[in-house]
């Protein structure tokens, strides 16, 4: 079968205020907008003809509207961002336009909007259900770092797309070579992102922590984009102090 991408995709942001380390932090203020508005923009500048925020509360649908931007109220209580993504395109797209959904985060206001156009390329390949990224692990700190998700692909030499074949919060797989950083930016066939939130959790990702293993274990097919930056995350507020910093400088220089 040839490679064709999706040809209507829709990306989605799942938000909520419920953040024990940076309280409201999708409305923390960047250079005078709310996080989840640059998270927005963001999204946009990536290409994609519609851009969504899936949203918990109702503060983050009015910065979002605000803003001139789309968003849906969903279940406060949802147990993930996949749960929260397929309430919202239940709710956007009943009649099935929409064949992908790209699962962006809400807390990567300075990302490259490239970065988020990648997660979809590995989705040209009809055998894949779920796309998402990995960068090389360049710093030694992040090796023996649990809060760094490593990615096991299946990679031949110069590629730049490769099977999934696990995740894991330590340092695999062994022997010489890249150890591959997870991003958490997922792609989804829409008929898998139905399949995904209808399974229940499983071992492996419950010893883990890592949801995406539910899929690796129901049989699902998932590959990642190599990518060359590591997005900066916002959890805390040194984080926030931080990206506050680079995107003064990115705009200073623009």
């Amino acid at each position: 079968m040839s490679a064709v991408l999706p040809q209507n995709p829709v990306v989605l942001i799942p938000s909520r205020l419920a953040s024990t380390r940076l309280p409201d932090k999708p409305l923390a203020d960047i250079h005078g907008l709310p996080m989840i508005v640059h998270c927005l923009k963001r999204a946009q500048e990536a290409g994609f003809a519609r851009v969504a925020v899936a949203c918990g509360d109702a503060a983050i649908a009015d910065a979002i509207r605000a803003a001139g931007g789309e968003a849906v109220m969903t279940d406060p209580d949802h147990p993930s961002g996949s749960d929260r993504i397929f309430e919202a395109l239940q709710k956007l797209d009943p009649d099935g336009r929409h064949d992908a959904v790209v699962n962006f985060q809400g807390d990567l206001p300075a990302i490259d909007p490239a970065v988020i156009a990648a997660a979809l390329t590995p989705l040209a390949d009809p055998g894949i259900d779920i796309a998402t990224l990995a960068t090389p692990i360049v710093d030694a700190h992040e090796i023996d770092d649990p809060n760094v998700v490593k990615a096991v692909l299946s990679l031949a030499p110069g590629a730049t797309r490769g099977r999934a074949l696990y995740f894991s919060r330590r340092p695999v797989p062994s022997g010489t070579g890249p150890l591959w950083h997870h991003i958490g930016i997922y792609a989804y066939r829409r008929a898998a992102l139905e399949r995904f939130v209808s399974l229940k959790p499983s071992p492996l990702e419950q010893r883990e922590k890592l949801e995406q293993l539910r899929a690796l274990e129901n049989g699902m097919a998932i590959a990642a984009a190599v990518v060359d930056t590591l997005p900066l995350g916002v959890d805390t507020p040194a984080d926030l102090d931080r990206i506050r910093r680079v995107m003064a400088g990115s705009r200073s220089s623009s």
